[in-house]
């Protein structure tokens, strides 16, 4: 296929938007502004506000010229959100082989991956773009009084909203007055079917998984009013987790992540002279991105989904880009990825009855009574440090290191021994940690 017949293949009615065709149909529309008020009688001031409105359709008009340099363009995307982000996203890390059709070869990355030579390339096309719209503006033919004159305004056309191009449209484009501007932009990949190249999928979608997470505490004290020196304990913990995957879907920096863990855990004896024996608890977890305050966008949805859901999808994204103030912005180092989550995420440990030895020095004969305790942990990570990701077409893993605070309040207590004693004060433990987590999940496909 030449270019002149790839145009009016991608310009076809039943052909979906494509960066090219529109590119030629906002530039098309600006040249035609351009040329109608470069040839009429008007004041400075309604020159400048019509320039203003031809340069709004150019500079639209550029970006997808631009778009079509990038590697996950031109390999072509079909498919769910999932697959065609995925497979935008992988061409522009990895790069593709691309071959202009005036029969230049290269090799193109894209989008924040590009080198200075896809900036060079994309230049060019730019270059000439912007050489025709001077030459435009510049065209005195056919004057125009200024009472004929009428102001522009830029295109209505919009490519949010529509799938397709409206029925005419290649016969509107004027191949000929862009051709050596197109002529520099990659041939697009195959379609879908023989030949397509292999297409990847973004961790976007509903997923079930598995967690598991080795932590180490650090315990301010004991239950019992006298047991005030630090201890610490180990745990391990499992989980099944059910989630919405939302990770860099507006960019790398981006964590939309919402997911609940049932599970359970078991912690080690407690070292340090607080006497908390090897206990196992029930867990719950959850993580979902917060707007400004943690669980703002919780409580907004029932409300704005009925009511504004424009607004509510506005706080999504940005909940999901960081927030309202972007202090959870992931950054991404050579070591791995860093994110302050506090607010985030949330755990709760719900233990059950175990019999926990407290100092009770007013207690005879041996000043110490046992009691058979229940409590409620919770930790909230603070900072969480990514230190692997591999994804796959439906599957996804991760390592993660987090680092927590938080407390173990008791919930209930009953004496043991000695018999009939008096119920000892107790008092909630402050504590604080690291959880190394493992993270599998599977997407549905």
């Amino acid at each position: 296929m030449d270019l002149p017949g790839y145009v009016q293949f991608a310009s076809r009615p039943e052909s979906e938007l494509n960066a090219l065709a529109i590119y030629m149909w906002y530039h098309a529309r600006a040249l035609a502004k351009a040329r109608s008020i470069a040839s009429a009688s008007i004041t400075p001031e309604k020159y400048a506000q019509a320039a203003l409105v031809t340069l709004a359709d150019e500079a639209f008009a550029l970006h997808f010229l631009q778009d079509s340099f990038a590697a996950g363009h031109f390999a072509g995307t079909w498919g769910n959100a999932a697959v065609r982000k995925g497979t935008h996203d992988y061409y522009n890390e990895h790069g593709l082989e691309g071959l202009s059709w005036e029969n230049r070869r290269f090799v193109a990355l894209g989008d924040a991956n590009m080198q200075p030579g896809d900036a060079d390339r994309a230049a060019s096309a730019v270059r000439e773009s912007l050489a025709q719209l001077a030459s435009a503006l510049d065209d005195k033919t056919g004057a125009t009084v200024a009472a004929d004159f009428n102001m522009p305004e830029p295109d209505g056309f919009n490519v949010c909203d529509e799938s397709h191009f409206p029925p005419g449209l290649s016969k509107s484009l004027e191949i000929r007055a862009v051709a050596h501007v197109i002529a520099q932009t990659p041939v697009p990949a195959l379609g879908q079917g023989k030949g397509a190249l292999p297409r990847f999928r973004s961790e976007i979608g509903p997923f079930i998984g598995l967690s598991s997470a080795v932590r180490g505490t650090v315990l301010g004290g004991g239950f019992g009013s006298t047991q005030s020196g630090v201890g610490t304990t180990g745990g391990l913990e499992a989980a099944v987790r059910l989630g919405l995957g939302l990770e860099g879907i507006l960019n790398e920096s981006s964590d939309g992540l919402v997911f609940v863990d049932l599970g359970f855990r078991k912690d080690s004896n407690e070292q340090g002279g607080a006497s908390i024996p090897g206990r196992s608890a029930f867990v719950v977890r959850w993580r979902v991105p917060f707007w400004l305050i943690p669980g703002d966008l919780i409580a907004a949805t029932p409300v704005l989904a009925f009511t504004r859901p424009r607004k509510l999808k506005k706080m999504a994204m940005r909940s999901a880009n960081s927030g309202l103030i972007p202090w959870q912005t992931g950054i991404a180092t050579r070591i791995g990825r860093f994110q302050f989550v506090l607010g985030r995420e949330l755990g709760l440990s719900f233990y059950r009855h175990q019999n926990v030895l407290i100092s009770t020095p007013d207690v005879a004969p041996v000043n110490q009574t046992i009691v058979k305790l229940r409590s409620i942990g919770l930790d909230v990570p603070v900072l969480e440090w990514s230190i692997f990701r591999r994804f796959s077409v439906d599957q996804s893993s991760a390592l993660r290191i987090q680092f927590y605070a938080g407390f173990d309040r008791p919930t209930s207590s009953s004496v043991v021994e000695p018999v009939r004693a008096q119920n000892p004060s107790l008092h909630t433990i402050v504590t604080g940690g690291v959880r190394v987590v493992f993270d599998w999940r599977h997407y549905r496909p």
